[in-house]
């Protein structure tokens, strides 16, 4: 069947990267659509237009404010009533509630700067291109900087954290996706529930989802939060030198409310690690640096998962964590002849550390996020492979996965044809900013997968605060037939005891 294609150039229509996500979201809705995207007409959304087969004269001098709707489907009706729902979507999203007559409206950051004088932090979600800009705009304000934009080169990111320290302020990011500040959740923020108080752990995370995994524990465990603040995934590399995290690490080294820090990282430069946690003076801490063999950095302990981390936190806090779900009595068997492990992940830093537990039980795993360079995709066919579908070539102009699941939906019914897939690993991460009913949507494909004799491990990371419902959630999964460990490092182990059939290894980690 012949697809038509359409789009509409909405000139001088700005929206920022998750009004974006949204609009992509309201398109890919209507029935018959078989792709959607919204776009701004900078340089790399027109050669993402392109790429995808999308030219026109119409496209020829568009800016960086002009906003381009795109969308394929099954006959020019429905791709002409999917430009419609985006285009409400994207305006009305915009334009929001109209003003009371007369009302001051900011036209740009040092005009709302201005309007808000006790505003205390900018969040910047722009193209790349433009984003370091504004971020330089929010510290001349005076403020602090959530950057939640990505493509931001690395000598712009060291620029920006040179002058912040300068001034005294945090650039969080670039690609910094949930900080808690003061209570106040930013990006894919939990809902901590536990009353900040006494014995508070202060967190610090160069990885967005390794964040909400240990905030999200130590809040189900009753340990309350002080701060969570992320620093952007590059902030411990060579190139960056933990600018960020060393400044956020003497925030709470001298706040009064945080008992305890934990700082969490996917591959750190060991030198740089060990210059940050030389910054804990007179706090305790522990640290979590993914894929470093160090137990011990700077005379502070180093724990190899999230989970370890966040009981080595609590405990220092005063608090013992319930007895770890080793979840070795809900590992089922797969079909036999079936080894491989498939996991499909909508976080980073949840994919990260479930590559390195699999390592180690079942052997290599390959990614297009990849450990190290021979693992990285195509893979052969019954290799263990698990995607990380937050990753920026898996979301260039389409909604990141936690807010959208199409396409993970897909690929997961992909599975079910595939004879090497001996079990399937799923994370779902709850909180402002994603799907209302993450559970609700993968659970029908979940339910056929296990009824085909595929067992399905699903994760879920959440508070009973969050608009999801952690309970519910799930609830939903069990009901499907999934098994649903407490952590995500329980999940991968027990991924991996169906693998190979060894129910002990739900134990392992």
């Amino acid at each position: 069947m012949v697809s038509h294609s359409a789009l509409s150039v909405h000139r001088g229509a700005y929206l920022d990267s998750l009004l974006l996500m949204a609009t992509t979201v309201a398109m890919e809705e209507i029935d018959g659509v078989e792709w959607a995207g919204a776009f701004m007409g900078t340089a790399r959304g027109l050669t993402d237009l392109a790429t995808d087969g999308f030219t026109s004269p119409d496209l020829a001098d568009l800016g960086a404010n002009d906003l381009v709707l795109a969308v394929r489907a099954a006959d020019s009706d429905r791709a002409e009533h999917a430009l419609l729902a985006g285009r409400h979507a994207a305006l009305d999203a915009r334009d929001g509630p109209r003003p009371v007559q007369g009302a001051y409206v900011p036209r740009s950051l040092r005009e709302a700067a201005r309007a808000r004088p006790a505003a205390s932090v900018a969040l910047v979600s722009v193209p790349g291109e433009y984003a370091a800009l504004q971020a330089h705009h929010a510290l001349s304000a005076g403020m602090h900087v959530l950057l939640f934009s990505d493509g931001v080169p690395v000598e712009e990111e060291v620029e920006l954290k040179e002058r912040a320290v300068r001034l005294g302020r945090l650039v969080m990011g670039p690609g910094a996706g949930t900080a808690i500040l003061a209570g106040t959740g930013l990006g894919f923020a939990n809902v901590l529930t536990t009353p900040r108080g006494p014995g508070a752990v202060g967190v610090v995370a160069a990885a967005g989802t390794g964040a909400q995994e240990v905030s999200t524990l130590l809040d189900r465990w009753g340990v309350p939060v002080s701060q969570v603040i992320g620093v952007g995934g590059r902030d411990l590399s060579d190139a960056v030198d933990g600018r960020m995290a060393r400044a956020a690490v003497q925030i709470l080294d001298g706040d009064d409310a945080t008992a305890v820090i934990l700082l969490v990282s996917k591959p750190a430069s060991a030198a740089v690690a060990e210059r940050v946690l030389a910054e804990c003076r007179t706090t305790p801490a522990v640290a979590v640096f993914l894929g470093l063999q160090q137990r011990e950095v700077a005379g502070i302990p180093v724990e190899p998962t999230l989970e370890r981390g966040a009981m080595r936190a609590a405990e220092l806090a005063g608090v013992t964590p319930p007895p770890a779900d080793r979840g070795g009595s809900l590992a089922r068997g797969s079909r036999p002849g079936r080894a491989a492990v498939r996991g499909l992940f909508s976080g980073g830093t949840l994919c990260y550390e479930a590559q390195l537990l699999l390592g180690d039980l079942v052997g290599p795993v390959h990614s297009n996020e990849p450990l190290r360079p021979e693992l990285s995709l195509p893979a052969a066919a019954g290799a263990h492979v698990l995607l990380d579908l937050g990753a920026e070539e898996h979301t260039r102009g389409v909604p990141h996965p936690m807010i959208d699941l199409t396409g993970r939906l897909a690929r997961l019914r992909e599975l079910r044809d595939d004879p090497a897939v001996a079990v399937v690993l799923l994370d779902v991460v709850l909180g402002y900013g994603g799907h209302s009913d993450p559970a609700g949507q993968l659970a029908p494909v979940c339910a056929d997968l296990v009824a085909d004799g595929i067992p399905v491990v699903a994760y879920v990371l959440g508070t009973e605060g969050d608009p999801q419902g952690y309970s519910g959630q799930r609830a939903t999964l069990e009901a499907a037939g999934c098994v649903v460990p407490a952590t995500n490092a329980r999940a991968a182990c027990v991924a991996a005891a169906i693998a190979l059939g060894r129910p002990e290894l739900a134990a392992a980690g």
